[in-house]
């Protein structure tokens, strides 16, 4: 077949045009309407992101200064303006600690048993189980402690589980169960942990182990010094006898 003239080809190109015209202008238009839409929502939502930093800022500055009725008051505006942000439940965290240093336990538990049940963040739930646990365990309520806990983490959380337990156990009288749990933690921390015995948190364990082993080095004793004989006592000497007056 002869190849078409340019006159044909521009001929052939704009009887498509009309036939087909009209769905690829929607086509594009299609196109171009979900990358600006998409460039949008990108946009808003890195303006929702700062924002909920900002806030968050604004809530760790109030509780640094002491001001807890305007930080508790800034979470909740946080939570009712970015609900799904990251920093509802890390702010509740916060002020969980807040209430536990203040001895205000009842409020330190609601606020991590939210966060441990409704944080995005699946990381994040596991630690504020543990918090939680302990928490409840400084109430007394030690067996709900364990049920908190339920089943043991996976992964970097698992150590910090065993311990806790331990502690739990501990608190509750169970001195055996308590150090069977602590030396399953010991077994799962890398060797070199806390290796200059610092106080950190694996030589914090190893003295758990050793008190409840009762091997716990006691310093050693000062020598007593030697005790000097006393001599027996004895009676004073009888006075001499006075010799005889003479008569004149």
């Amino acid at each position: 077949m002869d190849e078409l003239s340019e006159q044909e080809q521009w001929e052939r190109l704009k009887g498509w045009v009309r036939g087909n015209g009209p769905q690829v202008i929607i086509l594009v238009a299609l196109m171009l309407l979900g990358w600006y839409g998409w460039k949008w929502w990108q946009g808003q939502g890195e303006k929702k992101t700062l924002a909920a930093e900002s806030t968050y800022q604004a809530i760790l500055l109030n509780f640094d200064e002491e001001k807890d009725a305007a930080a508790l008051a800034l979470i909740e505006t946080l939570r009712s303006d970015y609900p799904k942000s990251p920093y509802v439940p890390a702010a509740d965290m916060i002020a969980a600690r807040v209430f536990v240093d203040s001895n205000q336990l009842d409020k330190a538990v609601e606020r991590l048993q939210r966060v441990a049940t409704t944080a995005l963040d699946e990381k994040l739930r596991p630690v504020a189980r543990l918090r939680l646990a302990r928490v409840q365990s400084a109430q007394g309520k030690y067996d709900v402690a364990l049920a908190t806990l339920g089943e043991k983490p996976p992964g970097a959380h698992e150590s910090a589980w065993l311990e806790a337990r331990g502690d739990i156990l501990f608190a509750k009288n169970d001195r055996a169960g308590a150090l069977k749990a602590y030396e399953e933690a010991a077994k799962l921390q890398s060797p070199g942990e806390d290796a200059g015995g610092d106080g950190g948190a694996a030589e914090l364990l190893r003295l758990k182990i050793a008190d409840l082993k009762g091997s716990a080095v006691a310093p050693p004793a000062m020598p007593e010094a030697p005790v000097k004989p006393v001599a027996p006592a004895t009676k004073p000497a009888a006075p001499a006898a006075q010799p005889a007056a003479v008569k004149p």
